[in-house]
C-alpha cells in the first residue's frame, strides 16, 4: 500500500469515526455525491482538497499524518528466521539498528563502512521484511511498533549474550552520562511486583523520549543503552558457604 493510499484510508476512517459520510462532503468540496465517491475511489486528491478535508475534520496536515502513522499496521516482533538473518549479518544488524533509531540514509553510510549500493540493498531488504516503507530518495518510514521486542531466548538475545553483554559492562561507569547502581535487598512478592511495574514504566518513558528526540539532528543526540535486571539471586561465593539443606531450599524457591 502506497503512502497516498494510507492517507486516503486514514481520512475515510476519521470520517467514519466522526459519523460523517460522503454526502456530508458534497457541500464541503462543492462536488456531487458521485464525484466525491469517485474522488475517494481513484485517490485523485489535490493538496488543496486534502487541506479542506483536514479543516472539516478538525485536523491539520501534521495531525493527519500522525493519525496515519498510528493506524498503520506495525510489527511487534520478527520471525525466528528473520532474527537469524540479523544475528548472522552484523552489518545488516547495525544498519537496522540505525534505522530503528531514526538515522538518515546519508548519516548511516557516512558513519559506517557501508557503501551506498549496500545501503540501498539493505533498505530494500528491510522493506521486504515489512520493517519499513521504502520511499524515494533513500528515505523510509518505520513500520516497527514502539512495543517491539526481540524473541525471548531467540537468536538476537543469544547474540547479545555472547557478543555484547561483556562489552557493555567493560566500563567503570564513572564517566559523563554513565551510571551503575547495584542494590541487593530482601523483599516481599508485593514489593517485587511494584518494582517490576516501575521498571516497565521507565522503559515506556525512555520510548516516549526517543520519539520526542527523533526530530533532533544526529549531532544533538547520542546512542544510549540501559539495562535493568531483577531476579532472585545470590552470588556463588555466598552460596558455597551455605549448609546443604539451605542450598536445597533455595534451589526449590528459584
Amino acid at each position: 500500500m502506497t503512502q497516498s493510499d494510507q492517507l486516503i484510508n486514514t481520512i475515510k476512517q476519521e470520517l467514519k469515526h466522526q459519523g460523517k459520510t460522503y454526502e456530508n462532503l458534497t457541500e464541503v468540496l462543492a462536488l456531487s455525491h458521485a464525484s466525491v465517491k469517485r474522488l475517494f475511489a481513484e485517490g485523485s486528491f489535490t493538496l488543496e482538497r486534502i487541506e479542506i478535508l483536514c479543516d472539516y475534520l478538525g485536523l491539520d496536515l501534521v495531525g493527519l499524518v500522525t493519525l496515519m502513522d498510528e493506524q498503520a499496521e506495525k510489527i511487534d516482533q520478527l520471525s525466528l528466521e528473520q532474527e537469524k538473518e540479523f544475528a548472522e549479518n552484523t552489518k545488516l544488524l547495525c544498519f537496522a539498528h540505525c534505522v530503528q533509531n531514526g538515522w538518515s540514509f546519508e548519516e548511516i553510510i557516512e558513519t559506517y563502512d557501508i557503501s551506498e549500493h549496500e545501503g540501498i540493498n539493505m533498505l530494500a531488504k528491510l522493506d521486504r521484511m515489512k520493517l519499513i516503507n521504502m520511499l524515494p530518495g533513500n528515505r523510509y518510514s518505520l513500520l516497527i511498533s514502539r512495543k517491539f521486542r526481540w524473541i525471548k531466548g531467540g537468536p538476537i538475545e543469544k547474540f547479545f549474550e555472547s557478543q555484547l553483554q561483556a562489552d557493555f559492562f567493560e566500563s567503570s561507569f564513572d564517566r559523563e552520562n554513565e551510571m551503575r547502581i547495584f542494590v541487593s535487598s530482601m523483599l516481599s512478592d508485593k514489593s517485587v511486583e511494584t518494582i517490576i511495574g516501575k521498571v516497565k514504566k521507565l522503559a515506556n518513558d525512555v520510548n516516549d523520549m526517543h520519539a520526542e528526540d527523533e526530530k533532533l539532528s544526529l549531532d544533538h543526540k547520542k546512542g544510549m543503552s540501559m539495562m535493568l535486571s531483577l531476579r532472585p539471586w545470590e552470588t556463588k561465593v555466598f552460596r558455597a558457604l551455605r549448609r546443604t539443606s539451605s542450598v536445597d531450599a533455595t534451589a526449590k524457591k528459584e
